[in-house]
């Protein structure tokens, strides 16, 4: 399959968010010698066209990097492609590779490729670029079989703070780590019931009396559920045996700990990280909380968080308790990357592509995702649009575990050729 060529390409292209030029000059180059119109703007996103029609396609290029990414090594197990040891980038890689696919074919569409998505929506909230279409299908969706009309708002929250030192008084100094959990995706996997290494971690050592904390950090990235976590202590005596933690004694120099560094390990093992309210209609969470980063050293504390909800309203709010209750402790609170809520509605273009999709899948239904797409920003921008958004089957996604269903791609280049033919 011609897509699945492209897709192992981009995958030997580094392109972690923040670090996606190399990609960004593969699809220019590729586009152009399609004799495509290529338009680039100021935050690298990326619109080729012909002579522009209906509809437009529209992926992010970027990637959540975990592991030994962007070093990825494909391989195919069981019907899925998958890295060794990285995540994929299937998130959105393979919505990039259907479109590059299509120009290759000089089947015409706008052609949208966002930039930064997955730090904050950052290349859709800057677009400078103008979309003529009528239409738009988003391709970062996951799940084959759902056409997807609404999703989550979200915000960012950072908190810090200078720490204050004391002498170590403790006997012996120690290393505790959590095992590797299998992380994932802070909206999508969010009520999955997936550990968070921060939690456990911390949920250990507020057991442990008398310790003295050095060192505390976990977390991968601010939209991923942490798979990790390392804390380096003080005490007097061998740390309790768990299933879920491994110890070593240190022949550590360390001559200071942090002051009261007990209680914030208290707070992140109080802290009511995962969902905190579902939509029974929807069947998905509709608000909720990932306590995502956390770097505790003799010099600085911080804390970072991404908060999402399906409703602006709930969003504002829990952004607000959030900070209010990190302002409470001493911390400096600012938000960023705030993006709305796209709220779910069923329109003309939505019943055509629900009318398409089931010549391919019977089971098809609409939905709306407890993530952020890109599609709550360009709706806004652009309200003469009507978007869905859909995908192949993808598990998994900003986590080493990361797959994407081989026969489910085959199904949805069919899906998207004929609602281009049919339309356009």
């Amino acid at each position: 399959m011609q897509i699945l060529d492209i897709f192992k390409k981009i995958t030997s292209i580094p392109h972690c968010s923040k670090d996606t030029k190399k990609l960004q000059e593969f699809i220019v180059n590729f586009a152009k010698n399609y004799d495509f119109v290529v338009e680039i703007d100021s935050a690298g996103n990326i619109l080729c066209y012909k002579n522009r029609r209906k509809v437009c396609l529209q992926s992010h290029y970027d990637m959540v990097c975990v592991g030994k990414a962007p070093d990825i090594e494909v391989f195919e197990k069981d019907g899925y492609l998958r890295a060794k040891d990285s995540s994929l980038g299937a998130d959105n890689g393979i919505g990039v590779a259907l479109m590059l696919y299509f120009i290759s074919k000089d089947i015409e569409a706008e052609y949208l490729f966002t930039n930064d998505e997955e730090i904050g929506l950052i290349g859709a909230n800057e677009l400078e670029l103008e979309l003529k279409a009528k239409y738009m299908l988003n391709l970062d969706s996951e799940e084959i079989g759902s056409i997807f009309i609404g999703c989550a708002g979200g915000v960012d929250i950072f908190a810090s703070k200078r720490s204050e030192n004391e002498k170590i008084s403790k006997k012996g100094v120690y290393e505790i780590k959590t095992i590797p959990f299998p992380g994932g995706h802070s909206g999508v996997d969010i009520d999955k019931d997936i550990p968070n290494a921060i939690k456990v971690l911390a949920s250990y050592l507020s057991d442990i009396d008398d310790y003295q904390l050095i060192l505390f950090e976990g977390g991968e990235r601010i939209n991923s559920i942490s798979s990790f976590a390392t804390a380096l202590i003080a005490l007097d005596k061998y740390p309790p045996k768990n299933d879920f933690i491994t110890i070593k004694s240190k022949d550590s120099k360390q001559q200071f700990a942090i002051k009261d560094g007990e209680k914030v390990v208290k707070f992140l093992s109080g802290f009511a990280h995962g969902v905190r309210e579902c939509d029974f209609d929807l069947k998905i969470p509709k608000t909720s909380i990932n306590l995502a980063i956390v770097k505790l050293n003799i010099k600085e504390i911080d804390i970072s968080l991404s908060a999402r909800s399906m409703d602006n309203e709930k969003l504002t709010k829990i952004e607000k308790e959030t900070k209010d209750l990190l302002e409470s402790l001493d911390f400096i609170v600012e938000s960023k990357g705030k993006y709305p809520a796209w709220k779910p509605k069923i329109g003309g273009f939505s019943k055509k592509v629900f009318d398409i999709y089931k010549k391919h899948f019977k089971n098809v239904i609409f939905k709306a995702i407890h993530a952020g797409l890109e599609s709550a920003i360009l709706s806004k921008k652009f309200p003469h649009l009507e978007i869905v958004s859909i995908g192949p089957n993808i598990q998994n996604p900003h986590s080493i575990h990361e797959r994407v269903e081989i026969n489910s791609i085959e199904v949805f280049v069919k899906i998207v050729e004929e609602i281009l033919d049919e339309i356009s």
